[in-house]
């Protein structure tokens, strides 16, 4: 777009121009791409309901745990070992715990009749030793009961360990009971209450239903959306046994999903309930498998405090809500249409890129030989020939010259360090056709041009003899009719350029030089086919058709006005020119760059 420098430049409109190919294998798959994603983009939005504005949940969790069991533990009294049972109820087993979670006690280990005083520590590598030297006075290890006292004492038997200030009998290192303790508590039930809310869309609701039964429990095909779930068929859905997780402990995770339609027209809001294992089950003894932790009952005996610890072993159950409530939106609706209309452009993209890689130029570049693939080569090269159009960036040391001895066009594009065009060699380009459909570019006296039969129209009177040398003629000059730059030195350089590469006759001695180039009528034709009305001085008609002569001369070898545009005329070709139609003062300007 061209720079702004008026409103007149700003209150415009562009548009890309589009070449249409009439081919109905490119069509059929242009029309099978869009049905494609037509399809997709339809799909996705009636399935993922695209067209609402989606909001994330905010929930609250209470929780119910119902059940009673029977525990069976092993007691001394009196030095005498005996079994007492013992029944606990939701009191004794469930332990409150911060978040959306519940702790359900399944076994423990008791140390009872602790109080404050020194004994000896349990036997470890670091607590033996064999006298006091060997313990420290108030250490205290993170992995120790208590403080050491410095003194090294009996544990029992042989053993002797230091001696601690701390809460005795120390707690032994005992393996949890097998079977768990309260293995019956997979018939326990819980009662899930979970409200949510989606503030934007102002609807609020919770998973129990209006009527609910309340002796109902949950079951994956049978009751979907009961909220009170059976301990033990939790573990089921997740493929575990739940008497060997409550030996050690463990983490479940409960999940509730919302997927909430929240249109008038299909209006749903219902919990989807699934459960997860959230411990790692695999991990063995010796990496603290499973859940647990202690707590004590502190009590009073004797007027001294006394205090029983229990390790809890159980199963913490995580609640984890998610999801999201959608509504419709036109915004939303309109965002994801236009997002999507750029998916129609990839049967362009895939269209082009078969233009693109079976063109002539991909073949031809090709392992295989192009006769395989030559008659798709030359669609797509016509197709790739009408699409794209070649242009080399302007730069100054952009050049192109053509020798009347040579089929193809030299493209000069280096800095010339004082080396004349004549001996660059430069980088070889095929010579376009030429587009005859617009006739100003050529003079109108074609048809009074005398041909000779069977010889080449521009070559009938360049014959091979060596034409002679003027005596002003440089050096670098092949035909003889060159003439020295009268440029600066600097720029001199860029007229040190002959029609020819070897030497031959002039190419201003051909009839169609004379022409095409020199015709003053033909050059005051074209003049007049772009001003009708042109009425000029002498001075400023020679002038004009100077310069009409040069870009005559530009068309016909160069055959395209790009190239036009950077072509070097000969120098012979331009003082041939010149003499015809010459300036008064005798002072040329020479070439200029046109950019």
């Amino acid at each position: 777009m061209p720079a702004c420098c008026s409103w007149s430049d700003i209150l415009q409109y562009e548009t890309n121009k589009v070449t249409q190919i009439q081919s109905t294998n490119y069509g059929t798959i242009k029309w099978i791409l869009h049905v494609i994603v037509f399809s997709y983009v339809s799909f996705a939005l009636v399935s993922d309901k695209l067209y609402q504005r989606k909001e994330p949940v905010i929930s609250s969790v209470h929780t119910k745990v119902k059940g009673i069991a029977e525990a069976t533990e092993n007691v001394i009294e009196g030095g005498v070992k005996k079994s007492v049972k013992n029944i606990f109820d939701t009191a004794d087993y469930t332990f409150p715990l911060q978040g959306n979670s519940f702790f359900v006690m399944t076994n423990f280990l008791k140390t009872e009749s602790q109080q404050q005083g020194l004994c000896p520590e349990l036997p470890t590598r670091r607590t033996l030793c064999s006298s006091d030297r060997n313990c420290k006075k108030g250490w205290m290890d993170p992995q120790s009961k208590g403080i050491q006292t410095g003194r090294c004492i009996t544990y029992k038997g042989d053993k002797k360990t230091c001696e601690v200030s701390a809460w005795c009998p120390i707690e032994e290192a005992k393996e949890a009971p097998r079977p768990a303790l309260l293995r019956s508590a997979e018939n326990f039930t819980v009662l899930i209450k979970n409200n949510i809310d989606f503030p934007g869309h102002n609807y609020t609701t919770r998973n129990i239903l209006p009527g609910l039964n309340i002796s109902c429990t949950f079951h994956k095909t049978q009751n979907l959306q009961c909220p009170i779930f059976r301990l033990g068929d939790i573990f089921q859905e997740t493929g575990d046994n739940f008497s060997e997780v409550a030996i050690q402990g463990g983490i479940m995770g409960i999940e509730i999903y919302w997927d909430c339609n929240l249109d008038s027209w299909s209006h749903h809001c219902r919990p989807k309930y699934s459960f997860r294992r959230l411990d790692d089950k695999t991990t063995n003894e010796s990496l603290y498998p499973g859940y647990n932790f202690r707590y004590a009952k502190y009590y009073k005996e004797n007027n001294i405090e006394k205090r029983t610890l229990i390790k809890v072993f159980g199963i913490r159950f995580d609640i984890l809500v998610f999801g999201t409530g959608g509504k419709f939106d036109i915004i939303q609706l309109v965002v994801y249409i236009g997002s999507t209309l750029s998916y129609f452009g990839l049967a362009t993209v895939f269209i082009d890129f078969l233009i693109n890689t079976y063109s002539s130029s991909f073949c031809k570049a090709s392992i295989y030989p192009c006769c395989k693939c030559c008659e798709p080569c030359s669609v797509n090269e016509y197709y790739y020939r009408k699409k794209c159009e070649s242009i080399m960036e302007p730069k100054p040391t952009l050049k192109y010259v053509s020798f009347v001895d040579e089929s193809h066009i030299r493209m000069v594009n280096q800095q010339l360090l004082g080396k004349s065009l004549q001996v660059v060699k430069g980088q070889e380009v095929p010579r376009p056709q030429m587009n005859f459909t617009n006739l100003s570019k050529l003079p109108m006296s074609l048809d009074n041009l005398t041909l000779i039969p069977g010889q080449p129209e521009e070559m009938q009177l360049l014959h091979e003899e060596v034409a002679p040398r003027s005596g002003d003629s440089p050096d670098w000059c092949q035909c003889g009719n060159c003439l020295p730059s009268r440029l600066p030195e600097n720029r001199r350089c860029l007229e040190e350029l002959c029609c020819r590469k070897k030497r031959g006759p002039c190419i201003t001695s051909s009839e169609l030089f004379a022409k095409l180039v020199l015709s003053r009528q033909a050059l005051q034709l074209l003049l007049l086919y772009q001003e009708p009305l042109l009425a000029l001085e002498v001075e400023a008609t020679n002038r004009r058709l100077r310069h009409c002569a040069y870009r005559c001369y530009t068309t016909w070898r160069f055959c395209t006005q790009d190239m036009a545009d950077f072509a070097i005329l000969p120098s012979c070709c331009r003082w041939r020119i010149r003499k015809e139609f010459p300036k008064s003062e005798g002072q040329y300007s020479g070439f200029k760059y046109p950019y």
